[in-house]
């Protein structure tokens, strides 16, 4: 008898340990993480204890269904908090340490307590509960025959930045409004807030504007290619243009809705007065360069060219008219219904990369400038940027721009995203603009995330190490005015929604810690290891992600007796790299890099992977010597 009782004692403290989390890996890092003795094993019978208003009811219904859907268990929402297991309290006095967004969160062996002000606050610990439970939790289907448990912990948790966000561009490669939604999911789990919702551009535009219907009869549509952008063949007069849509205004409704309850703001961008190549299509009149009514809408073919030295110009023009009156009631139209679309504060109207050259030699721009006194082309899109502010606040909203509007000049209360570097935030923030940090060379998503053998190729590449390294108040920085820090995500050589999850995560998890958690509480080694248990989070959920971190960096040079030598180096601590140029696939057990090597003479192909001890944790890596030729570096 004593024998089976030690058994059965031991069985069940086995239970206990197989369902604890090793690794206790939040992202974003809390402010306070206090780790106590114990676990809390979820029961069969789960109530969730919530007072009865919709948004606290929100965050109890989401959680419900996140348990229920793994577990089995049966999960009630009461407004009985005394008999719950799981508590959502909002405070009856007001906890100024925490804010608006923060939380406690409190895991013992008897309950769980989640405590915050406001019902966002209980939102955002929620998702840290369903961190602290084992990954099986974020799967999408029924997991039997395991216990559930969260480790004992004291956690105060508030955010660094008010804005944290993720732009998507649905412009170049059209997303669904189903998968808009994902996004919205996949963005709140890690505490963003702000989903920048990039509407219009080249390519397409995707917004309804009832007064304006060719806008998406014909700007919402281009014909399909799947190559390189820039770089595709020839349009064909005769080819079909189907492809492309848009977003009735009730899809846009439903968005907004779907995000609010998950305390997310939109920002919709309508991008002028550059990149308006799919309005101009639909209303060739908003243009003044002859034969803009023979203008398509775009499907990414080469229609700029970016000189080694100097500024970019047009192939043909795709900018609205600052001298054309009939640009301002259009405008006036747009902005209109996308005030009442959109409750957000601000409205964002791009103003980036606007060609200019098609301006200089224009008679109406010519007189323009002679009528207003403006001497630069950058003095000119100021006019058209002013004219349109006071129409963006005629509609009880705040305008929004990217850094080039600056050159222009607007007034303070039109705020700036520094995308150009930090340069434009300092700029700006000195200025008295609210700032958004969104420098291409830490936050870009659509940039290649490792070598370009291994990723489709745009721009530059940027590692998750570099991302995870931003600090948004940079040298000069007014920080009062920093509002915080957005990841952006251009799609040109996105073209599907997998694809999309691909390029956001991990790097997204970066700009997430970044955005929230106290800048002394980062350390890249330990982001490391939590990295790497949510992409088994990510696994349950079936959610795609970028492995690029674990590929290696090539750096060739070539010395007097021209032999190429290869330097490899990782991002990741405590990985070994193998390597061989006989055309073989390397494991373990072929050589491993301890230093630069030397290219054998007649070697047509280096291949490299990389492991943990005796698991691979990296892919297959293939670097033609030709291209290692292409790069190299002569000493």
């Amino acid at each position: 008898m004593k024998k089976m009782i030690v058994l059965a004692v031991c069985c069940s403290i086995t239970a206990v340990v197989f369902c604890q989390p090793k690794n206790i890996s939040i992202i974003p890092e809390p402010v306070q993480l206090v780790k106590k003795t114990g676990v809390y094993l979820l029961p069969k019978d789960i109530i969730i204890g919530a007072t009865n208003t919709t948004a606290v009811q929100f965050a109890a219904d989401y959680l419900q269904k996140k348990i229920s859907l793994a577990t089995g268990y049966a999960v009630k929402v009461s407004d009985n908090s005394a008999a719950a297991n799981i508590q959502l309290l909002l405070n009856a006095t007001t906890n100024t340490s925490i804010g608006k967004e923060g939380y406690e969160l409190s895991v013992t062996p008897q309950n769980i307590i989640i405590k915050a002000n406001q019902p966002a606050g209980l939102f955002y610990g929620v998702q840290t509960l369903l961190q602290l439970l084992p990954k099986e939790i974020a799967g999408k289907e029924l997991v039997k025959n395991m216990e559930w448990a969260a480790p004992c912990v004291e956690i105060t948790d508030y955010p660094r930045f008010g804005w944290r966000g993720l732009m998507l561009d649905v412009s170049r490669h059209f997303f669904t409004k189903e998968e808009v939604k994902t996004f919205i999911d996949e963005m709140a789990a890690y505490k963003f807030n702000l989903f920048h919702w990039h509407l219009t551009d080249d390519q397409g535009w995707r917004v309804e504007i009832k007064s304006l219907p060719k806008l998406t009869s014909i700007g919402a549509w281009n014909v399909k290619r799947t190559g390189r952008f820039g770089s595709f063949l020839p349009i064909k007069d005769d080819e079909p243009r189907n492809y492309g849509g848009f977003y009735t205004q009730d899809d846009i409704k439903e968005v907004v809705q779907y995000a609010a309850a998950r305390f997310v703001n939109v920002l919709p961008e309508v991008d002028v007065p550059g990149h308006s190549l799919a309005a101009i299509a639909a209303y060739p009149e908003l243009s003044c360069t002859p034969g803009a009514e023979k203008y398509k809408v775009s499907s990414g073919d080469k229609f700029i060219e970016w000189p080694a030295k100097g500024h970019f110009y047009g192939l043909l023009d795709n900018t609205l008219c600052p001298a054309n009156e009939k640009v301002y009631p259009f405008l006036d139209k747009v902005m209109t219904e996308l005030a009442q679309l959109f409750p957000f504060e601000y409205i964002h109207v791009g103003g980036d990369e606007c060609i200019h050259n098609y301006w200089e030699n224009n008679p109406a721009i010519k007189a323009l400038m002679q009528k207003e006194g403006l001497k630069t082309m950058n003095a000119v899109q100021g006019y058209f940027e002013k004219r349109l502010e006071k129409i963006v606040q005629s509609k009880g909203k705040k305008m929004m721009g990217w850094d080039e509007i600056l050159e222009g000049g607007v007034s303070p209360t039109t705020a700036i995203m520094s995308w150009r570097g930090t340069k434009g935030g300092v700029e700006a923030s000195n200025k008295k603009h609210e700032v958004v940090m969104s420098p291409t060379t830490f936050v870009y998503l659509d940039y290649m995330q490792s070598d370009e053998i291994m990723e489709p190729k745009v721009y530059a590449s940027l590692r998750v190490s570099k991302t995870y390294s931003y600090e948004p108040v940079s040298e000069g920085i007014d920080e009062k005015y920093v509002k915080g820090i957005q990841g952006n995500l251009w799609s040109e050589q996105v073209y599907n929604y997998r694809q999309v999850q691909y390029m956001t995560w991990p790097r997204a998890f970066a700009v997430s810690e970044t955005a929230w958690s106290p800048a002394g509480k980062k350390n890249w080694n330990s982001f490391v290891g939590k990295i790497e248990d949510h992409f088994k989070r990510f696994d349950a959920a079936e959610i795609k992600y970028g492995p690029g971190m674990y590929d290696p960096d090539f750096k060739v040079s070539q010395n007097g007796k021209e032999e190429l030598t290869v330097s490899l180096k990782t991002e990741i601590e405590g990985l070994d790299i193998y390597y061989s140029f006989d055309n073989s696939y390397p494991d373990r057990f072929y050589p491993r890099y301890e230093g630069p090597v030397t290219v054998p003479v007649d070697a047509t192909m280096l291949r490299v992977i990389t492991y943990r001890g005796k698991q691979p944790v990296g892919r297959m890596n293939n670097m033609p010597v030709a291209e290692l030729k292409k790069r190299t570096e002569k000493k």
